[in-house]
């Protein structure tokens, strides 16, 4: 029997998570809002480490070099923030926590590639997301369309007046 606090976890627990593994070259697309406005924004580098795999709280730590400083971003899997992780390489690493990387650079920090299916790795569908997804494209062409309905009512008011304007300066 579960408990209380196992349901609630399980009900924020997204159905399906790509198999992320320390060693792994991804690409985590992020949902950034600022303001008003929401947008993807993608963050691609090494997993150093992975936390509490099977848990509602599993994260990774991906960490890339940007202008020359090293940059850390740790991502919850099932945050609905993440929308997608795509594993690019996948590299032979005999320990979780890739630690040691910080202190390599260059050709010290390379890694061994291993041959993997990307495509089955990859091919994860969670209904709910790509629903949502769906969801908030809608909108913005919904908010589209209703902006340029608006626009062409107002141009419409504006031509009827110029209109009226040069009848009533005909018959004047």
């Amino acid at each position: 029997m579960q408990s209380v606090i196992q349901k609630i976890e399980q009900k924020y627990k997204k159905h399906a998570v790509v198999d992320v593994r320390s060693g792994d070259t991804v690409k985590v697309h992020q949902k950034i809002r600022e303001g008003s406005k929401e947008r993807v924004q993608m963050f691609q580098g090494l997993v150093i480490r992975c936390d509490r795999k099977g848990s509602h709280t599993s994260r990774i730590t991906v960490r890339r070099i940007a202008s020359g400083v090293g940059v850390e971003k740790s991502f919850l899997l099932h945050s609905p923030l993440v929308l997608k992780i795509e594993v690019t390489k996948r590299s032979k690493v005999r320990r979780n926590y890739l630690t040691y990387m910080r202190t390599r650079t260059g050709k010290a920090a390379r890694l061994t590639g291993v041959a993997f299916d990307a495509n089955a790795v990859n091919d994860v569908h969670d209904k709910e997301a790509e629903a949502e997804e769906a969801k908030l494209h809608e909108e913005t062409e919904a908010t589209a369309h209703a902006e340029a309905d608006k626009k062409a009512a107002e141009e419409a008011a504006v031509e009827a007046k110029v209109e009226a304007a040069k009848k009533a300066h005909a018959e004047a």
